[in-house]
């Protein structure tokens, strides 16, 4: 019965796949025999499911039957593959094949271009949803032999190119076939990116944060349209519901992208499978958190040319460790039980392909997910159970191999898609590698063969002289050439027997015959002894535990840059007794007192304290204050300035906070433990601000503050008119103009809100629901500004919408007006003493700070500049000579004044009980240029600590050593290397601007 329905099964695939419906006019239409049987092999029908001396049945480019006992039919061709494994086809799940990226747009001296160049499609040209890979497909036969022969079967194509990118295209890789027969499925899933499209010259966005909002406002847009309510046409939008649900493909650059992607797509229920960039070890806790897909390059870096000891200096650690740490990315994400497959993304060569992995598995990724990354994972993810295995009905896509896929030393035979052969190595061929005694016209030689396959090379030796020699072995044939100081023998023979013996004919350079014969050396038995404990010391170095011990993985610290913890910082009970606390509070300076830190708050403030479990801390002649707060700072950032718009109030600073910046740490070392990070000062409404902990270690998320005040960044003056542009033309171009767009743009937001408030259908705009934050009061603006005039002129603004101005930073004219801005209820944050470095800033004095202070106006000292946001201290005791401020009421303008401004004056800013332990132990007085903060406590954790960053100096050296001792050995064993590099420090400002890459 079994065997009926076996043979009902296999005529009935006959028949379907026999049914071709198209006409042949270019000679007869037989079809060949397809059914083939391949017997006597290791079968991986899937990575766990292992079948030894099994037959695998294809016929029509699909697998009819696999297993130990498999009923051949009649006319079968049988391939007898003794010794030999079956695998089944790699899958690479993220690949451009046979679609060509379009060359970049360039602005040229048409000026910038603001607005969509397309009609009827979404109203930003890098939105493209609509773009169908199989319109811009075109099978490249080169590259499918490259990927054919690394064991590739299918690939998952798409044009590379936008931030939402449209439709992929799953294609087998049959060279034999056609299109129509390739193509598996035509809408395999949908890409986007945080990179523009290259078909646009429309400059938003501008920024990471920028292509992070857009992507939301599609999603609402995607969302209103859906429901009837616009009423014109837009294809991208309709692409982009249509394609919902498809798989979800985010490429990505950097390990914080990945969690930047998984942020937005989280807030629509939308869970990417996110293309990774080989960083993902360096937050692997946060990558498991996403609970996403991912698909993995593997394209490790080398070693850096570390010979110039010069040049060696200006390597970072960060890129030495990459180096050394990268090929235990797989392991890492396997060990953590996250999901992913692998690709040939970003491989200069896919020949690479193999030697990486093997480089990866040596580093402890298990051969068995290996396997499963490249077939089963990959199939899962894109929905499709027909390719990535060899299972009954599955696509015949397989490949043999001599052994062990992932065996520097096996051979890829052949690789069949939809049941076609590609040849990549002839399998017939014999392995004659060895060292032989070759004999001709009464001398005799030493040949050593190496290699494999077609691909066997010779070398030859007369004495311990090496010879000139060309060597071939095809078709079972021996061609042998020497060249011994111009006298040429050529021989042509065959291997004789199983020992591989070989003789034949020779022919010196006047065609005079003779014969030659080469036979294997024979070993002696010491020989024999030392060849067994090298095969044995080489079985132990494939086993995979053997191998994670012979390979040396430097540790990954948080962030992995120098001066990154190993370690993070926990929550400690301290006391520090005797000493000398400035409060920032009525209480003012109290001398030789104890402060206990518990739970992460101050707890005690006070003499003679005590606590068993507390850590003590002897401050005698030290003084203890509250943590710098730094108002406008732009520092542990990814990008500052969404400049594309003249309003951005749709971007979030808190998107790109880099947790991987070392200014952090430099600005813990000198005190501040508060930022807050603002937008930059391109447009006169900037995007909304970050408020942070500069907790060293920590991820983007843990430093944001919990129920973060809300900000924004407004912006006066030059920048926002772009006085120094050379081709803009956006509005406003003057400072008339900048007033004119809050009116216009406060004016829309209130309409706004009573349609919002009105129970009607209306479109979700960030920028708006931003604004209508600031109607209502519950977001606070920090404005960038100069020049009474427009000072004057933004209150005015405010008062006319019934909303204040919460901040006026930079304000360096505020003395001007410092009693409008008393009246108004706006603080100023300034510098403490810059003035003449641009034409608006010609009338500034040092004396700014003290006269708004005198006028009663909260006053804070900031930095706006990486350098100076870790000595603000001494930028505070700037105002006691500039304007004869007391020491106490300049220590405020660093701590509790800003908090003030802020609105965190109730969690940090002065010594206080129950608020956080944010403090720093100076050495000295806090103003001194000789004090130095000892330790910087953020809630109770030790970030800084200057006895630790000595150790961590010397750590850091000894490090550099061990690895520039590792690449010295790496480039003499004959590893590639590359010229070192400098990693340039990015140092962001008011008016930086960083173009978002296409």
């Amino acid at each position: 019965m079994k065997k009926l329905l076996f043979l009902l099964f296999f005529l009935s695939l006959s028949v379907m796949n026999a049914q071709d419906y198209f006409p042949a006019n270019d000679g007869v239409k037989t079809s060949q025999n397809t059914s083939f049987a391949f017997t006597n092999a290791t079968i991986y029908v899937t990575p766990s499911e292992i079948i030894t001396k099994g037959t695998l049945l294809i016929k029509d480019g699909k697998v009819v039957s696999v297993g130990k006992s498999v009923n051949i039919p009649k006319g079968t061709k049988i391939i007898d593959l003794d010794g030999k494994t079956v695998y089944p086809s790699f899958i690479d799940m993220y690949s451009d094949f046979g679609i060509e990226k379009p060359k970049r747009q360039t602005s040229g001296y048409g000026g910038s271009q603001y607005d969509s160049e397309r009609e009827g499609y979404y109203w930003n040209d890098h939105i493209r949803p609509e773009t169908n890979s199989i319109d811009d497909f075109k099978f490249d036969t080169k590259k499918a032999k490259s990927f054919i022969d690394a064991g590739f079967g299918v690939v998952n194509t798409h044009l590379q190119d936008g931030i939402i990118r449209g439709s992929g295209l799953l294609v087998a890789l049959n060279p034999n076939s056609t299109d129509a027969y390739r193509f598996l499925n035509t809408k395999s899933a949908q890409y986007l990116s945080f990179s523009k499209s290259n078909k646009s010259k429309q400059l938003y966005p501008g920024s990471l944060m920028g292509a992070m909002a857009l992507l939301r406002q599609v999603y609402n847009d995607a969302d209103w349209y859906a429901k009837g309510n616009m009423k014109n046409k837009d294809l991208s939008l309709e692409a982009l519901n249509s394609n919902r649900n498809l798989v979800q493909i985010f490429e990505t650059d950097n390990v914080l992208d990945a969690l930047r992607a998984d942020k937005v797509g989280d807030e629509f229920g939308i869970q990417y499978t996110i293309v990774g960039s080989g960083e993902e070890f360096e937050r692997i806790s946060d990558i498991k958190a996403t609970n996403a897909n991912f698909i993995i390059p593997i394209n490790f870096s080398d070693a850096y040319d570390v010979s110039d000891p010069l040049l060696t200096q200006h390597i970072s650690l960060r890129d030495m460790r990459k180096w050394n740490q990268e090929p235990s990315n797989l392991s890492e994400l396997s060990k953590n039980n996250i999901n992913f497959a692998l690709t040939t993304y970003k491989l200069k060569d896919v020949k690479s392909f193999h030697k990486n992995l093997q480089k990866a598995i040596k580093y402890g990724f298990d051969k068995e997910k290996a396997l499963a990354a490249l077939t089963t994972i990959p199939a899962k993810i894109l929905g499709n159970n027909s390719i990535g295995n060899l299972k009954t009905g599955s696509y015949a896509n397989f490949i043999i191999t001599s052994g062990d896929v992932f065996d520097a030393k096996s051979t890829i035979y052949e690789n069949w898609v939809q049941g076609d052969k590609n040849v990549i190595n002839d399998m017939n061929i014999k392995d004659i590698t060895g060292d032989y005694m070759l004999y001709v016209n009464a001398t005799n030689y030493d040949l050593s063969i190496t290699g494999k396959g077609a691909k066997q090379t010779a070398t030859i030796k007369l004495g311990d002289k090496k010879l000139k020699a060309n060597f071939s072995y095809a078709d079972d044939w021996i061609s042998i050439t020497i060249n011994n100081d111009d006298h040429f023998t050529r021989m042509l023979g065959k291997i004789i027997n199983d020992a591989n013996l070989m003789q034949g004919d020779a022919f010196d350079a006047q065609g005079t015959k003779s014969t030659w014969s080469a036979s294997k050396k024979v070993k002696k038995e010491d020989d024999k002894k030392s060849d067994e404990n090298t095969k044995e010391k080489s079985e132990e170095d494939t086993d995979e535990d053997s191998a994670e011990k012979d390979v040396l993985v430097l540790p990954v610290s948080y962030p992995n840059i120098g001066f990154g913890n190993f370690n993070q910082p926990k929550t400690e009970t301290l006391l520090i007794k005797n000493v000398t606390v400035w409060t920032s509070e009525n209480e003012g300076i109290l001398e030789n007192t104890d402060v206990l830190l518990k739970d992460g708050k101050i707890s005690k403030i006070g003499k003679n304290i005590s606590s068993k479990e507390a850590t003590v801390i002897d401050g005698t002649g030290k003084h203890l204050t509250a943590g710098i707060v730094d108002e406008h700072s732009h520092i542990a950032a990814s990008a500052v300035n969404e400049w594309a718009q003249n309003s951005s109030a749709e971007v979030t600073m808190e998107d790109v906070i880099d947790p991987n910046d070392i200014n952090i740490y430099r600005n813990i070392s000198g005190g501040t433990t508060t930022s807050q990070i603002l937008h930059g000062s391109a447009n006169p409404i900037g995007g909304r601000s970050a408020i942070i902990k500069l907790k060293w270690g920590e991820n983007a998320e843990s430093m944001i503050y919990n129920n973060s005040p809300k900000f924004i960044k407004f912006a006066l003056g030059e920048n926002v008119k772009q006085s120094s542009s050379r081709n803009g033309t956006r509005f406003p171009q003057t400072r008339m103009g900048v007033e004119q767009l809050f009116t216009d743009y406060f004016t829309r937001a209130q309409e706004y809100e009573v349609l919002k408030k009105s129970g009607k259908p209306y479109r979700k705009d960030a920028e708006m629901e931003t604004l209508v934050e600031i109607l209502n009061g519950d977001r606070f603006i920090s404005c960038h500004s100069y020049v009474q005039s427009e000072i004057n002129m933004l209150m005015k603004v405010a008062e006319k919408f019934n909303f204040k101005i919460n901040t006026f930073t930079h304000i360096l004219e505020g003395y001007k007006v410092a009693d409008k801005m008393k009246e108004h209820g706006v603080g100023g944050s300034t510098f403490s003493d810059w003035w003449a470095y641009k034409y608006e800033v010609i009338d500034a004095i040092p004396f700014n700070a003290a006269i708004m202070h005198n006028a009663g106006v909260t006053v804070a000292i900031n930095s706006d500049d990486r350098e100076m946001s870790r000595r603000l201290n001494q930028e505070a005791a700037k105002t006691i000579k500039y304007g004869g401020v007391s020491e106490l009421e300049a220590w405020k303008m660093v701590t509790i004044n800003p908090a003030k401004l802020l609105h965190i004056d109730d969690k940090v800013g002065s010594i206080k009980v129950g608020k956080d332990a944010d403090v720093v132990l100076w050495s000295k007085h806090p103003m001194s240029i000789y004090a130095q903060a000892e330790k910087t406590i953020i809630d109770g954790k030790v970030y800084f600590d200057r006895n630790e960053d000595i150790k961590k100096r010397e750590a850091i050296n000894q490090e550099k050593s061990k690895l520039v001792t590792m690449m010295l050995k790496e480039k003499l064993a004959g590893g590639k290397t590359q010229t070192p590099k400098k990693r340039e420090d990015r140092n962001f400002e008011c008016d930086t601007l960083e173009e978002l890459k296409n």
